[in-house]
């Protein structure tokens, strides 16, 4: 069951209206680095979380907060867009219109939503979900919502850095320090199942004795002289999960030349290939 209120998460302010800051505010909406991304995922992990219920409390207390930054960055691109001319005939919109469209200004923002956000990125293309990571795994989910947050922030200092808006400033801060919990709730939540040396290899339930152990902490090199890659921290000393020695070496074809059966004959390919 989710509760909501009339009230945002965080005040919201737009200072000086922007329709193309609204197209950028976008990509924080529905763009693959975006809220809608991160709530829908934190959300079907949660739904999928087997094992300790602390688990599942932490992923689905994060997806409703990202479902309330949602509703944040819907308001500013709205706010945004109360600068744009919603008609050619309004006094001096024309020229505006023109202004706004070579500027850059999503025009489905008010051709298909009335000058409200929606769900797609900067260029108006819709969120498909493609970018929903729910494994099953506690260890492998924890892990691909620390890259989530990380691109996440990233998006958003962009966004900071690209507008002088100071409540724009403001909201994105805030929005930038909770990236910043969130980026430390994923990694405590993996020192918590074990850190490096418990949760890894990622699934820890699978017996490394059935591995092809000779190539577990090999780093491969495809030079095409066969030379050893150069040193560096993956390729010798103890591995970070503490369960074997890292090694560097090139990599040749131990595989076979491949060959298929002919074709069949139905299946549309020249009578050579049969």
């Amino acid at each position: 069951m989710f509760y909501t209120d009339r009230k945002l998460q965080y005040p919201v302010r737009v200072d000086s209206p922007n329709p193309l800051f609204a197209r950028a505010l976008q990509q924080a909406i529905g763009g693959v680095e975006g809220e809608i991304r991160v709530a829908m995922q934190y959300f079907f992990q949660a739904c999928g979380a087997r094992g300790n219920p602390k688990f599942r409390d932490l992923l689905m207390n994060t997806a409703a907060e990202e479902l309330g930054h949602i509703e944040m960055l819907a308001t500013a691109v709205a706010l945004n867009l109360e600068g744009a001319p919603a008609s050619l005939q309004e006094e001096g919109a024309r020229d505006k219109a023109v202004e706004a469209v070579m500027g850059g200004m999503n025009l489905k923002n008010l051709l298909s939503a009335g000058m409200s956000a929606m769900p797609v990125d900067s260029d108006g293309v819709p969120f498909d979900m493609s970018h929903i990571y729910a494994s099953g795994n506690i260890a492998a989910d924890m892990t691909a919502n620390i890259a989530a947050e990380s691109t996440g922030r990233t998006l958003a200092v962009r966004l900071y850095n690209m507008t002088d808006d100071a409540g724009m400033r403001d909201m994105l801060s805030y929005l930038i320090a909770r990236d910043t919990m969130h980026q430390n709730q994923w990694m405590a939540a993996l020192e918590e199942l074990g850190g490096a040396q418990g949760a890894f290899p990622i699934p820890n339930s699978f017996p490394q004795s059935l591995e092809e152990s000779s190539f577990s902490y090999a780093y491969l090199g495809f030079q095409a002289d066969g030379s050893v890659p150069e040193p560096a921290r993956w390729t010798e000393g103890a591995s970070p999960d503490g369960k074997g020695r890292l090694s560097a070496q090139p990599m040749t074809a131990m595989g076979q030349d491949p060959h298929l059966g002919p074709a069949r004959p139905d299946s549309g390919a020249q009578s050579e290939q049969m």
